[in-house]
């Protein structure tokens, strides 16, 4: 989906299209029926998620006012009844496990939030998460390496969007960002 399909706000962050394209393969939302959505902002995965999988059962936890207010609109804006949005801070309670967790704001508790979701997903559920900051990376692959998943795989996207400049057109650069995608091991034997 385009970008420009949400509704924005200045200072709440929204997954970009590329960006999105690529965590939404990632979390393998083929096989779910739950996905938890950490982080959700404006809700442009979710939203992208739920549209793409009528039958799949979308929490969006979010704890900024601001963007509640946007998800919430752009929920609306979408029809999207098959996401329940909760307000709060993770690690919180979620009634059911996951298939799929995508990660897309950390507040500072990134191990903790590593644990938390790999305690959500069942066993083979898939783990998405995205960083702009080298040291999130670093930290996120350091925790990982320690823990019990399968599969895992980080990738950089560096995208540029063509702008007009004057009379002529060059490529805008965005920020590059940083994706790590696991699974959750199954149970040997």
């Amino acid at each position: 989906m385009k970008d420009e399909r949400f509704i924005r706000g200045e200072k709440v962050p929204m997954t970009k299209e590329a960006v999105r394209a690529l965590a939404l393969s990632k979390l393998e939302l083929h096989r779910a029926q739950h996905l938890i959505d950490i982080g959700a902002g404006t809700g442009s995965v979710s939203i992208e998620a739920a549209l793409a999988h009528p039958g799949l059962q979308v929490t969006a936890i979010e704890r900024n006012p601001a963007a509640l207010s946007l998800l919430e609109e752009n929920c609306l804006h979408f029809g999207c009844h098959n996401i329940a949005i909760v307000t709060g801070v993770a690690p919180l309670f979620v009634d059911r496990p996951a298939d799929a967790v995508f990660m897309g704001g950390n507040g500072g508790n990134l191990a903790k939030l590593i644990d938390w979701s790999l305690v959500q997903l069942n066993p083979g559920g898939r783990l998405v998460m995205t960083f702009i900051l080298q040291e999130n990376l670093n930290s996120a692959l350091s925790h990982l390496h320690t823990l019990r998943v399968a599969a895992l795989d980080c990738q950089q996207i560096q995208t540029s969007q063509l702008t007009g400049l004057g009379s002529g057109h060059y490529f805008k650069a965005n920020n590059p960002v940083f994706l790590i995608s696991c699974e959750k091991e199954k149970p040997h034997g």
